[in-house]
């Protein structure tokens, strides 16, 4: 799988930003058929920077309403990847 394709977007949340002043772990919107492994290595050599840890998570769709008819979102996967002390990953000037 392309590095491209297994991140697809960095998560800008209140909850992230925290995770990420205090525990220095970004996190991303990934492909849902990528494995731990391939997340770590796509980071790595996207960002150039050593990762440590990854988590991921398959976040749940939800329910949306309009009108009479019922919908639902697709469920789409998270990965919080932890970095090596001293290292940071500029979001905002990235152009992903």
């Amino acid at each position: 799988m392309n590095i491209h394709e297994v991140i697809r977007a960095p998560v800008v949340t209140e909850k992230s930003d925290q995770i990420r002043e205090t525990a220095n772990a970004y996190t991303f919107e990934v492909d849902r058929r990528a494995s731990k492994i391939e997340i770590k290595a796509a980071v790595k050599q996207f960002f150039g920077v050593d990762v440590v840890d990854v988590r991921t998570a398959v976040v749940r769709g939800k329910h949306k309403r309009v009108g009479k008819s019922i919908g639902q979102r697709p469920n789409w996967k998270k990965a919080i990847v932890v970095l090596k002390e001293g290292q940071q990953i500029d979001l905002f000037n990235l152009g992903v």
